[in-house]
């Protein structure tokens, strides 16, 4: 299909038709598609199609350079290949020099939990990585609960990370730091370098395109992808991303281990693990288990690769 003969909207009807079943949510009546600052037709048309598909504008944005860039590099226009090359979303080649400390690919069942009790519950029981997401305003109890989760999980195996509390995870000596897209905007230079200093691995929340690029641009040790389904939680600021856009964005974040995250239960592991993740975060299908032990050896064979 050439750009030359092919109308504008043509190219996006065509897209939108190719990737209506596999990424389409739904569009917000009288939402406006954004407006194009670009006379490439390619770039028109998936910025087009990507909002008609339900993509936010800062994603659609992202779509339509990837598919003008990637047109332009393998000179036709095929609206069945959704982008999912790094280079033509700009993403920087690997090895970087700003890279975080590595951590394995498949970081398995991931645990999320609210206080030390919980995480190192979860680790004595035998989970592989685990984090600790406690909210607190009082500087004294966060650090006396990252000290008592480190002291903890000690002798279990686990991979601790802690939510936020970066100083004070690099002052327990945690193995990780996780950090969302709020707590990644608060961060100065300097706390991101003395994460990366002190040899603590990085992990970042993401909601879409955007967000993945900024993240990638960081160089974590895993990138979080979700939600995946709808959970109740903690309220989200974007809709709920299914299994077909986790299976495209884990296509682009191939270099990067994955942590797919929201709603998941062993009910629907084998779609999510059909889009090529190596982890999963639970938080309520772990905490409201009958039988601890049992829902965690469940989870981990599920996990391991046949």
């Amino acid at each position: 299909m050439s750009t030359t003969t092919t109308s504008t909207e043509a190219m996006a009807q065509a897209i939108v038709h190719a990737h209506r079943d596999t990424l389409a949510l739904p569009v917000a009546a009288g939402t406006p598609a954004p407006a194009p600052a670009s006379d490439d037709p390619v770039f028109v048309a998936a910025l087009q199609a990507a909002h008609a598909l339900g993509f936010i504008d800062a994603d659609a944005l992202c779509v339509a350079r990837a598919w003008s860039k990637r047109t332009r590099r393998v000179g036709h226009f095929d609206p069945a290949h959704w982008p999912d090359e790094p280079a033509d979303f700009d993403m920087a080649p690997f090895p970087r020099q700003n890279a975080f400390a590595p951590c394995p690919q498949a970081l398995g069942l991931y645990a999320v939990m609210p206080d030390a009790a919980w995480t190192i519950r979860m680790a004595r029981a035998g989970v592989p990585t685990v984090q600790l997401r406690f909210k607190s305003g009082d500087a004294a109890a966060i650090r006396a609960e990252v000290r008592a989760t480190v002291a903890g999980v000690q002798g279990t195996g686990a991979r601790l990370f802690i939510n936020d509390h970066w100083q004070e995870a690099i002052d327990a000596g945690a193995y990780g730091v996780h950090l969302g897209q709020e707590d990644l905007q608060a961060m100065t230079p300097e706390g991101l370098a003395a994460i990366r200093g002190a040899g603590l691995r990085l992990g970042l929340s993401t909601h879409g395109y955007a967000e993945m690029l900024v993240a990638d641009s960081h160089s974590p040790s895993y990138i979080a992808l979700g939600a995946v389904f709808p959970t109740t939680l903690k309220q989200m600021a974007t809709a709920p991303q299914g299994t077909g856009r986790l299976r495209a964005y884990a296509a682009l974040l191939r270099d990067t281990p994955r942590v797919a995250i929201g709603g998941i239960d062993l009910g629907r592991l084998p779609e999510v693990l059909k889009a090529d993740v190596g982890s999963v975060g639970v938080v309520r299908a772990l905490m409201a288990a009958n039988d601890l032990d049992a829902a965690v050896a469940a989870w981990n064979a599920a996990l391991t690769p046949a």
